[in-house]
């Protein structure tokens, strides 16, 4: 699969079903040695407009990632999140 096809995907975690984003508004931390992705870093979406407020990030390691489907990337990370 495509990076470009990823980038529209929702990220659901598990169990609660909380919507953290889509990949799109995500960076990617990668390893330059082996060129495999490590983790997420998903911007905290608290429901507020932050134009100039302080964003907080959560980094998920890519081996929380459960499923990828066709349109969303379910992870289990709820006991980080909280």
């Amino acid at each position: 699969m495509r990076f470009s096809k990823l980038g529209g995907k929702e990220i659901v975690s598990l169990p609660d079903c909380e919507k953290l984003g889509y990949l799109g508004d995500c960076d990617l931390v990668i390893d330059v040695e082996t060129g495999r992705i490590k983790s997420l870093i998903v911007p905290e979406n608290k429901g507020t407009i932050s134009f100039f407020i302080d964003r907080r990030y959560v980094e998920i390691p890519w081996e929380r990632i459960k499923k990828i489907g066709n349109d969303m990337i379910i992870i289990d990370f709820a006991d980080i999140l909280k």
